[in-house]
């Protein structure tokens, strides 16, 4: 229901910018934090009215029609919640406030649901609150890393539907890449399969198949990273080419890489819906890989319509 596609900017052998995919993930993104800001970059910086920040022709009665439709469907928003793992201390706390206001929905932390039967409840002010629907943010990754103790297992037959199902959080990951062949896609392989390890191993990354935010994944890669990991664990990690992003974007700092996410709504088709455009000058991007840097981070795509 939810899909985010990473494209980093790369060179080719002529100089020309290519897209390049980093990763692709069925799980969702800023669907609600993205929209409002992308507004207030238009509003704040006085950009052209004509420039859009939605895709495939919408508008933003449109967006959040959309939205309502994939996160709340039918139900009462009483009975639909959003949940994570301690989402007052996640990065992404705004998201979840916003998408509270937009769609008046609650957040709710995932150690805070209790099981009865098949059902799942939350406490709301005080009373017993049935849950029929979730919008999933919790990372199993986390949940594991953390050992954190739940009084529901995401296996167990629940009489719950879920607003993008935790099982796309595995199968629609780095686990794909393998199998993806196309001139956008760098060359990936379980590393399990991996017959000979290549000598070069400096134009090579290698990347756990289901961590998250860049979690585990080594750059500067040596054999004896490989020969570190059992035989018995090489089938969670994926060997892939190494992209050279290409510094793009000119700031007062210098050039900078970029890394454009477009995000999907898959209800009656797959529809792209918005990007995210991050920049940075780390090893990789993201928060945790650009600290005390400038003109890093996360921004808005905005787009042109083409006469």
């Amino acid at each position: 229901m939810f899909i985010q596609v990473d494209f980093g900017l790369v060179r080719d052998a002529s100089g020309q910018l290519r897209p390049k995919l980093v990763e692709l993930q069925g799980f969702p993104s800023l669907y609600a934090y993205q929209a409002l800001i992308s507004q207030v970059y238009q509003e704040v910086f006085e950009l052209d009215e004509n420039l859009q920040y939605l895709l495939s022709g919408l508008d933003w009665e449109d967006y959040k029609k959309l939205l309502r439709r994939a996160i709340v469907a039918d139900h009462d928003p009483e009975n639909v919640i959003l949940m994570e793992i301690d989402p007052l201390q996640q990065k992404t706390l705004p998201d979840f406030l916003l998408t509270e206001k937009l769609l008046g929905i609650k957040t709710v932390s995932i150690t805070d649901i209790k099981k009865r039967g098949k059902e799942l409840f939350y406490d709301g002010d005080g009373k017993r609150i049935p849950i029929h629907r979730i919008y999933n943010r919790a990372i199993v990754d986390e949940i594991i890393r953390k050992n954190i103790k739940l009084d529901f297992r995401f296996t167990d037959d629940l009489q719950v539907e879920w607003a993008g199902h935790p099982n796309w959080f595995f199968r629609m990951s780095k686990f794909s890449l393998p199998f993806l062949k196309h001139a956008s896609v760098p060359q990936s392989w379980f590393l399990d399969r991996v017959e000979k390890i290549p000598d070069d191993l400096e134009h090579y990354i290698l990347k756990p198949l289901f961590s998250f935010a860049g979690l585990g994944v080594m750059i500067n890669l040596t054999k004896a990273d490989i020969d570190a990991i059992p035989q018995d664990r090489r089938s969670q990690y994926i060997l892939q080419e190494k992209m050279n992003f290409a510094p793009v974007i000119e700031t007062p700092l210098g050039g900078t890489k970029a890394e454009i996410r477009v995000m999907y709504i898959w209800l009656d088709e797959l529809m792209p819906v918005m990007s995210i455009i991050r920049m940075g000058r780390g090893l990789m991007m993201g928060v945790d890989h650009n600290r005390n840097m400038e003109w890093v981070g996360s921004s808005a795509g905005f787009y042109a319509s083409v006469s």
